[in-house]
């Protein structure tokens, strides 16, 4: 894989840390800014909304730049409002930067994604989506915990700090490394109008709607997973970071094993690990009051959670593919809509006192609606071939 990929992976670790940090900072940040800690919460909705809205909006308004270009002007803002998050005693400002920065994560991993493809063969777009997507899981195992256990040592506004310093390289770096790929030399690619009509095409809406319950399954019990291993493991919270580490090395395993899969073997494998994702949430569900058996099923959920779902941004990419311009904003979008989806149904579930093991049946239940999508998307296949 090319060097400026990894770069770009550098990048998406910073900004997946800033989208998932906030999980533990929410108490200090509602204590330092007068607000309460429901309030605060918020902080996390509007990223999850910004990102929804900001995918296809910011690929619109930049489909005509050049792909470097866009991308150094989304990373700047994203550092830049940092600073100002990490500087501001006003909470609204602070919710601000939320969106702001959620807008520019979503234009960089929508570029991003387009741009990665378009530095490999035609048939390496899996490999080089597993790369892109390991700043994801790598700001799960790494960065998350590190930000939060920051937070707790010298305070909420050092992890914004933090956030700030790793983009000020990665910026550096796809300034220097990223290359002028055909976007920045060839002129305007297809009508807008013509890549939004992609959508119109029944396997890519499938798909896509595949890619938002999967990772609406995944973030639904991932949200919840502390106070599951507290409240029904019944282990001491001092080892629920060493738990969600485990979920992050299971996803980073699951993502590089898919960049491997999704260029030739995805429709001969996502049935089957999609099945065996299913089935996995139920297990937890069932043996969450066992540690041991609890524990050793998280990495193995994460793999799956995270191969499957990266397995379906590669094939978005593919059945995209007269939406150059696009095709990484679908993917983007669906994404987020699983993301603030899921949890929502989870808490949805806690707030209706059905327990903490309720958010694990609901991404069982969100797998199952997806296998039930997947069958009927096969079926129509089959009557139009």
């Amino acid at each position: 894989m090319p060097f400026p990929l990894y770069l770009l992976g550098l990048a998406v670790f910073a900004q997946s840390t800033s989208e998932f940090m906030l999980a533990g900072l929410a108490p200090d940040i509602a204590r330092d800014l007068g607000v309460s800690v429901p309030t605060a919460g918020t902080l996390t909705s509007a990223f999850a909304v910004g990102m929804i809205v900001g995918a296809p909006l910011t690929a619109l308004l930049g489909r005509r730049r050049p792909g470097r270009q866009s991308l150094l002007v989304f990373l700047g803002v994203f550092l830049a409002v940092h600073v100002v998050g990490a500087l501001t005693g006003d909470f609204s400002v602070l919710l601000a930067t939320r969106v702001l920065a959620a807008l520019a994560n979503a234009g960089f991993l929508a570029v991003g994604l387009t741009a990665a493809t378009a530095m490999v063969a035609p048939d390496a777009k899996g490999r080089a989506t597993a790369v892109l997507l390991g700043g994801t899981t790598l700001a799960c195992v790494v960065g998350v915990p590190a930000g939060a256990a920051l937070g707790q040592l010298l305070g909420w506004r050092s992890a914004f700090w933090a956030v700030a310093l790793v983009s000020a390289p990665a910026l550096l770096a796809v300034a220097r490394s990223v290359p002028r790929g055909p976007a920045d030399t060839a002129g305007p690619g297809p009508d807008a109008r013509a890549e939004l009509r992609a959508l119109r095409r029944p396997r890519l809406r499938s798909v896509l709607c595949l890619a938002a319950l999967v990772n609406g399954a995944t973030f639904c019990t991932f949200t919840y997973l502390a106070p599951l291993v507290t409240e029904v493991c019944g282990l001491e919270a001092r080892w629920v970071p060493a738990v969600l580490a485990l979920f992050g090395a299971g996803a980073f395993a699951g993502v590089t094993a898919a960049g491997r899969l999704a260029d030739r073997g995805a429709r001969a494998v996502l049935p089957a690990a999609g099945a065996a994702l299913l089935a996995g949430w139920a297990a937890l569900a069932v043996a969450a009051g066992q540690p041991a058996a609890a524990v050793a099923l998280v990495p193995v959920l994460g793999l799956l959670a995270f191969g499957v779902g990266s397995t379906l941004v590669t094939r978005v990419l593919y059945e995209a593919v007269d939406a150059p311009s696009l095709g990484g904003a679908f993917a983007t979008s669906a994404l987020n809509v699983g993301a603030a989806l899921g949890p929502a149904l989870g808490g949805a579930a806690l707030d209706g006192g059905l327990g903490h093991r309720s958010p694990v049946w609901v991404s069982a239940l969100l797998m199952a609606v997806a296998g039930l999508v997947a069958r009927g998307s096969a079926r129509r296949r089959e009557r139009t071939a």
